[in-house]
């Protein structure tokens, strides 16, 4: 980007532009990287251009989604690691979109900084490129904004939007579902982006304890926490390409009693069986330190399952054998009931 533009009086307040122009050209490459068919215009405009194909797609629907990461944040700060959490940005959104059966299409972050350091914001980009790459989605704009007393000089907030289609006649909104319908669940690569305000409060996370290795997870406290959320938007997309899927839920915050009701139609549950799927040992870690019950810990974190989808019984068994051929670990974790319950974990 050619440029002459320089203020020594807003460098002076907290702001150095020269900065922000550094770290375009440092997260240029990563961009790259995602461009798709579609994509028509590069970063450093105004607005990010894409051209939609709609080759095949009789009546396209637009589907939106946004999300942050939350105070997961706290732990990249703590291990200064800020390569991964892009990918939770993306994944949070992305997943979301995936559930009514939208392929994203494009993906724009929006990072505040306290002080712009241009290698730590093209190594959070490079992360932001990274989950979009997973999800088949262009990275085609954002905005780093530095906000001098706002944030502390080596902490940020990050946030994006993803928008993705879906043929109308494609569009998974469960009003197909209906009683004996299998649950399929796919499982997590653990904490994901959720609940962090509890984790960090039950391991009472420090600069010390955080790169302090623990047997029960192979790896160090915080590596293990900073592993990144799943982007399931590839898999889940092949499997309806397949087969009926007639509902997905998305496990994020709330857990499984806040988020599986939410892809039931009145009259139908989801009953669960809790012994169908193994429960990753950062869970039990976090329920024994904390003493949480068993209820809340079902309420707050993913329990080990990060997408659930409620397929027809006699597909369930071809269903779950192509996920696992698309390298997914998945399981039949229960089935659709009559009843107004919302979801029954037994």
């Amino acid at each position: 980007m050619k440029t002459k533009s320089f203020s020594d009086s807003y460098k002076n307040a907290g702001v150095d532009v020269t900065a922000g122009y550094k770290a375009v050209e440092l997260m240029k490459s990563h961009v790259a990287r995602t461009t798709i068919p579609g994509v028509v215009s590069g970063i450093g405009g105004f607005g990010g251009l894409f051209q939609p194909s709609l080759a095949g797609v009789k009546e396209p629907i637009l589907v939106s989604g946004t999300d942050g990461v939350g105070t997961k944040l706290k732990i990249a700060f703590l291990m200064d690691k800020h390569d991964t959490v892009g990918i939770d940005c993306v994944a949070m959104c992305v997943n979301d979109v995936v559930c009514c059966g939208a392929a994203p299409l494009f993906f724009l972050d929006y990072l505040a900084v306290g002080k712009n350091v241009p290698e730590r914001v093209a190594e959070i980009v490079s992360g932001v490129a990274d989950g979009c790459v997973a999800a088949g989605c262009a990275l085609i704009g954002g905005e780093t904004a530095e906000m001098p007393g706002f944030y502390p000089v080596d902490e940020y907030d990050l946030a994006g939007f993803t928008v993705g289609m879906v043929d109308r006649e494609k569009v998974v909104d469960g009003s197909k579902l209906q009683a004996g319908d299998a649950l399929i669940g796919l499982a997590s690569s653990g904490v994901h982006s959720n609940g962090f305000s509890l984790v960090r409060k039950i391991f009472d996370i420090s600069e010390k304890n955080i790169r302090t290795y623990v047997p029960e997870l192979g790896k160090t406290l915080g590596e293990a926490l900073l592993t990144p959320t799943k982007i399931y938007v590839k898999p889940v997309l092949s499997v309806m390409q397949k087969f009926a899927i007639h509902a997905v839920s998305h496990i994020t915050g709330g857990g499984f009693y806040e988020n599986v009701p939410r892809m039931m139609k009145p009259g139908l549950s989801a009953k669960i069986d809790l012994t169908a799927f193994p429960k990753p040992a950062v869970f039990s870690l976090l329920q024994e330190k904390g003493c949480i019950p068993p209820r809340e810990m079902y309420n707050t974190f993913n329990m080990g399952i990060g997408m659930c989808m409620a397929v027809e019984q006699t597909d369930a068994d071809a269903a779950l054998s192509e996920l696992k051929a698309a390298g997914e670990e998945a399981y039949i974790i229960g089935e659709v009931v009559a009843g107004d319950e919302g979801v029954v974990l037994c």
